[in-house]
């Protein structure tokens, strides 16, 4: 690898973290923290408050974003994925799906979720099987057409059902990423050159602290 290559990674990582890192300390309260046994009570009152209003959840499209599908039909996991989703649970941090299917699949996200889950394993070559379970009941499609991706509607819904979490997007579109964090998602496009695949879990991490 060129050494501008290298230079330009290093640079990405360091300004991508130090946004994380500053989105984090934004939430802090100012003023001065409280002092004796009341103080330190009250100050871990807080940080726990604060963990609880930052605790992150990631969502992701599926499609070729933790989901590849070959010339011939076939679907798998994209490279990475599987491994970065588990890494994500692993530290209890939940995950969830923002996918287009189509609303005829069902009347409900989870009738909508089973057919989808029946069609991606109908595909399925990788030797690993797609972790739906990691996943539960945040599988989030359109109820109507109209509510397809981009329209801000998936979101939305990922957002209000999210309490005081942090959420997260991550996709390999521009689009649906900048829709995603004008609504108040910490965005990342995964699959550029020179970046992490995805956003590095202990940087996800660090929005639940």
């Amino acid at each position: 690898m060129q050494r501008s290559a290298v230079t330009g990674s290093v640079r990405a990582r360091a300004v991508l973290g130090a946004a994380l890192v500053s989105t984090v300390l934004c939430a802090v309260p100012a003023g001065a923290a409280p002092t004796g046994d009341a103080g330190g009570a009250a100050a871990r009152a807080a940080a726990v408050a604060a963990r609880e209003r930052a605790c992150p959840i990631v969502y992701f499209d599926l499609g070729e974003t933790l989901v590849h599908t070959a010339e011939d039909g076939g679907t798998g996991y994209r490279a990475g994925a599987a491994a970065y989703v588990r890494a994500l649970r692993e530290r209890r941090i939940k995950v969830g799906l923002i996918t287009n299917v189509p609303s005829s699949w069902g009347a409900t996200d989870a009738e909508r979720a089973a057919r989808l889950k029946q069609e991606v394993d109908a595909t399925w070559q990788g030797p690993v099987p797609f972790a739906w379970q990691d996943f539960g009941d945040r599988v989030l499609t359109p109820r109507t057409e109209a509510e397809r991706k981009p329209a801000p509607a998936l979101w939305q819904r990922a957002k209000a059902g999210s309490g005081r979490c942090r959420v997260v997007y991550q996709a390999e579109t521009a689009e649906e990423v900048n829709v995603a964090a004008s609504l108040g998602f910490v965005p990342y496009r995964i699959g550029r050159p020179h970046r992490p695949a995805y956003l590095p879990v202990g940087w996800v991490d660090l929005l639940g602290r």
